[in-house]
């Protein structure tokens, strides 16, 4: 078994006690975490372990060098427990600043000098204030470069290649507002990217050139484990580190093109070092069948790890990842294909603004790649009828990368279930079952699916197979639908989806409002 570390760039806060186990195992955690606190401290910062190791732990100075660090925290300390338990990397791939961390896992540079350099560059962005914006589009990267072309403006550019049908665009914010129009209008899902910094753009030019006069140069060697980057192209040898962060600003990150190079080269297995599935869902996606893990997701990160380096050393078969049984009484959960339309449908009309996966979003970390997923029969179950609610097609791939359209003008939101009286959006006293039921039906009439079933417990993506760009879009209808705004930006609810979840966000907040 080969194994590849990958380290997620720009993501959201990690959780409070996220580290609170690993904290407590392993040395090498504590030492790490100690080293970054001190140079956090010295760059007048406030202490970055405390809140992962504290479950109830706050910090009210959360600053992009906050977070930036804390994600750096969890990240290394991903890597030494990983390191600990015995598990060896052939090599580590970081994504955009997520490089930096695997410069400082593999030893190319101290713990203390990645934290400087990531305040360095942050500091640099926030100067230049750059009024960019980055946007996610469900298509390849050369359909997005030709999208980003049409308009020709030098800093509209192509920032990010993530997998075969996830490509970031990076521009001016008025110009990517145009994008943003264009690619509805050719059916193309996209969202923006919540960022603090937008970077991969040729407009960072002025932030990469103060970076490399002001960012203390740091010392730096060969390091223990070789260290692919997407952005050159190439390993990691004798590279100044600040160097490599400067011109990683203007640069466009290939991670596609890395993740299939390191499989054909016999990488089977990718871990990644983080709270949740970001990159490894950019691997799933390039590389169908491919074993992912991603521990701090795991109900137990160790043992997990442990399973793992036990088949690699007993030489196990290889087996990619299996989705667990249904909780909804149906026995296990079958993937369903998506309906392809016979005749030309209309677009959909807007995208729904989530965070972003490269990058800093505003409350949980979320992943935006779709894999896809082989089409399996579904068992006969008997359907809920749905009053006069059409089933809504999706546009055929090869012609607007399975964005979902809608088949007809109807308010699929407000379609009443049979069982039930649907309530209004101002409604305050919502109960658990109305607003399942009421989210089985939205979810059901979108996909195609009978409501039934849906399982309250069912993952979206994984048992159900409603790729991260689909769910981008439900989850600003039951936003729209429960007149709760706020909600897209719990990307949590994407990251590890279930209606019971959904359901449950959904009656709290609505009860939060009322007693406001």
């Amino acid at each position: 078994m080969n194994l590849v570390f990958v380290m997620p760039g720009t993501v959201a806060a990690p959780r409070g006690g996220i580290l609170c186990d690993f904290y407590n195992r392993y040395e090498t955690v504590r030492e790490t975490l100690s080293r970054i606190d001190k140079a956090a401290r010295e760059m007048g910062l406030p202490n970055i372990s405390a809140r992962l190791i504290e479950p109830n732990e706050t910090s009210d100075q959360r600053g992009p060098e906050v977070q930036y660090l804390e994600i750096f925290a969890v990240s290394i300390a991903t890597h030494h427990m990983l390191v600990a338990e015995g598990a060896r990397p052939v090599a580590i791939v970081g994504q955009s600043i997520g490089e930096l961390w695997a410069l400082a896992a593999a030893g190319h540079l101290s713990v203390e000098d990645a934290a400087r350099l990531a305040v360095a560059r942050s500091q640099v962005l926030t100067r230049q204030s750059w009024d960019g914006k980055m946007l996610a589009v469900g298509v390849d990267g050369r359909r997005a470069e030709s999208l980003a072309g049409l308009i020709n403006h030098p800093h509209l550019v192509l920032a990010c290649e993530n997998a075969p049908r996830q490509s970031v665009i990076s521009g001016p914010e008025a110009l990517i507002e145009h994008v943003e129009r264009v690619a509805d209008a050719l059916g193309w899902p996209s969202f923006p990217l919540g960022v603090p910094h937008p970077t991969h753009s040729p407009a960072m030019a002025q932030a990469a050139r103060d970076l490399r006069a002001t960012a203390p140069r740091v010392p730096y060697g060969a390091g223990r484990w070789r260290v692919c980057s997407p952005w050159l192209g190439r390993d990691i040898g004798d590279d100044d580190p600040v160097d490599l962060v400067a011109g990683a600003l203007t640069a466009r990150v290939r991670m596609l093109h890395t993740i299939r190079d390191l499989h054909a080269a016999g990488a089977d297995t990718f871990v990644e070092c983080g709270e949740w599935p970001v990159v490894t869902k950019f691997v799933e996606a390039s590389v169908p069948g491919v074993r992912c893990v991603v521990p701090l997701s795991e109900s137990d990160p160790v043992e997990a790890v442990r399973a793992l380096i036990t088949e690699s050393a007993e030489g196990g078969p290889f087996r990619s990842r299996v989705p667990v049984p249904s909780g909804n009484g149906h026995g296990p959960a079958a993937q369903v294909s998506e309906p392809v339309p016979a005749e030309p449908t209309p677009v959909l009309s807007g995208a729904v603004p989530l965070p972003q996966a490269d990058v800093l979003v505003t409350a949980a970390p979320v992943s935006y790649v779709a894999p896809v997923a082989a089409p399996v029969p579904v068992a006969a179950a008997a359907p809920v009828p749905v009053a006069a609610a059409a089933p809504v097609a999706v546009a055929a791939p090869v012609a607007v990368a399975d964005v979902p359209v809608a088949a007809a003008p109807v308010a699929v939101a407000d379609a009443p279930v049979a069982a039930a009286p649907v309530a209004t959006p101002t409604s305050a006293g919502l109960d658990y079952e109305t607003v399942l039921a009421e989210l089985q039906t939205l979810y059901g009439d979108f996909l195609g699916y009978p409501p039934d079933l849906l399982g309250e417990d069912d993952g979206l993506e994984s048992e159900l197979g409603v790729e991260s760009l689909k769910q981008v879009v439900l989850l600003g209808r039951v936003s729209d639908r429960f007149d709760l705004p706020g909600l897209p930006s719990n990307s949590s609810l994407l990251a590890v989806g279930t209606l019971r979840r959904i359901a449950e966000t959904v009656v709290e907040a609505r009860a939060e409002a009322a007693g406001r």
